[in-house]
C-alpha cells in the first residue's frame, strides 16, 4: 500500500539516500536526480585574483557554457582572495546547502589546511563534484635574462643568496612548492614575492622586478609566443609539444617530484543530492563539448575528469601524497 503523500515526502526528506537507492534497485529514475534546475545566477567562486590559474579556467568555462548554451541562467565568476584559499573555502561553508554556488578548486585547497592552522576548512567538509584537468607548468624568465637554463639560475642564486626573486601566488601553490623543493635539493636561496593575481605576477617578471616565475601554460602562452618570455624548464612528466627542446626539471638534473596542478569543482557542505546530481551531469556534458576539448588542447591540459566514487577515492588519497611532498620540501605540517 503506498504511503500517504505527506508521510512519503517526510520519509524522503529524512532518508534521501534510501529513497534514491530503492528507486535505483527497481530501475526507476530517481526524482531527486531530476529535481534541481538553476533558477538564478550561478556563483562560480575562485580563490585567485584576475589572471590566476583558477580564475582563467573558471572564466573559460563560463564562456563555453554561454557559447554551448549549457545553463538556463548566467554563470558569474566571483573572486574570493585571501588566506591562500582559506577565504574562498570559508565562503563556501557560509553557503551551506546552497545549490547555486560552486567553486573551482586546485591543489592548494588540500594543502593549505595541512600547513596553516588558521585555515579552518578542509576539503572533506565540502561537496566534491568533479575533477577536470591535470595541468603541467613551465619555468620562465624574461627573454633578455642571462639565464639560458634552470641550472644557470640556480648557480646565480647560489652566488647571490637571497638576492634573486621569484614572483608567485599563494604560499603552498605550485610555484611556491617548486621553489621550496629546488632550494632544498640544491642549497640555493632566493626570495619569493606573492601576488594575488596572475596578471600582477607576470607584470613583475616582464618589468624586471623579479627574475623567475613558475606558471601555467595558459598564463604564459601569449608572452611566450611573442618572445617576451623564455621557458628554461618544464614541470611535466614529458616535454610539452610547443617546447620540444626544453628539458623537464628532472631531465635538467634536479631530483624532485613532478608537481602537476589539478583543478576541479566543489560545492558547499550539505549540497542537496539532486543539485549534486545535476552538477555532476552538467560537467560531464561540458567536457564532451568541442569547445572544451579545444580549450584543453590549446592550453596543454591533460583530461583529468573524475566523478563519483573515483573522485572520492582521489580525494582520500591526495592529502597523503601532498603531505609527502610537503615533508620533502621541508614544510612544517599542522594537521
Amino acid at each position: 500500500m503506498p504511503l500517504p503523500l505527506s508521510i512519503g515526502r517526510r520519509f524522503m526528506k529524512l532518508y534521501p539516500a534510501f529513497f534514491v537507492l530503492s528507486l535505483a534497485a527497481t530501475g526507476v529514475q530517481p526524482v531527486a536526480a531530476q529535481g534541481f534546475k538553476p533558477n538564478k545566477p550561478i556563483e562560480f567562486v575562485v580563490h585567485t585574483g584576475p589572471g590566476g590559474g583558477n580564475d582563467l579556467m573558471a572564466r573559460a568555462i563560463a564562456t563555453i557554457v554561454d557559447k554551448e548554451k549549457l545553463l538556463p541562467v548566467r554563470m558569474q565568476v566571483v573572486n574570493k582572495t585571501g588566506g591562500s584559499s582559506a577565504t574562498a573555502m570559508a565562503y563556501l561553508v557560509e553557503k551551506k546547502a546552497e545549490a547555486h554556488t560552486i567553486a573551482m578548486f586546485a591543489n592548494l585547497w588540500f594543502i593549505n589546511p595541512i600547513m596553516r592552522a588558521e585555515a579552518k576548512v578542509t576539503m572533506s567538509e565540502l561537496t566534491p563534484i568533479v575533477r577536470l584537468v591535470i595541468e603541467p607548468g613551465v619555468i620562465a624568465v624574461k627573454n633578455d635574462a642571462p639565464y639560458k637554463t634552470l641550472r644557470d639560475f640556480i648557480e646565480a642564486a647560489k652566488q647571490n643568496p637571497g638576492q634573486l626573486k621569484q614572483s608567485g601566488g599563494s604560499i603552498g601553490s605550485r610555484d611556491w612548492m617548486m621553489r621550496q623543493l629546488l632550494m632544498k635539493n640544491t642549497g640555493a636561496s632566493w626570495a619569493y614575492i606573492s601576488f594575488p593575481g596572475g596578471g600582477e605576477r607576470l607584470a613583475a617578471l616582464l618589468g624586471g622586478h623579479v627574475q623567475l616565475m613558475v606558471l601555467d601554460p595558459q598564463e604564459a602562452g601569449e608572452h611566450i609566443r611573442s618572445g617576451n618570455l623564455r621557458v628554461i624548464a618544464q614541470v611535466a612528466d614529458r616535454r610539452l609539444r610547443p617546447f620540444p627542446d626544453v628539458p623537464t626539471v628532472q631531465e635538467a638534473g634536479f631530483n624532485i617530484p613532478n608537481y602537476a596542478v589539478i583543478r576541479g569543482v566543489v560545492g558547499p557542505p550539505a549540497m542537496p543530492p539532486d543539485a549534486l546530481a545535476y552538477w555532476e551531469e552538467f560537467f560531464a556534458r561540458l567536457v564532451q563539448t568541442p569547445s572544451w576539448k579545444k580549450y584543453l588542447e590549446d592550453n596543454l591540459f591533460e583530461d583529468g575528469f573524475l566523478r563519483g566514487a573515483d573522485l572520492a577515492s582521489f580525494n582520500e588519497q591526495y592529502p597523503e601524497q601532498a603531505r609527502g611532498i610537503l615533508r620533502e620540501a621541508g614544510v612544517k605540517l599542522v594537521r
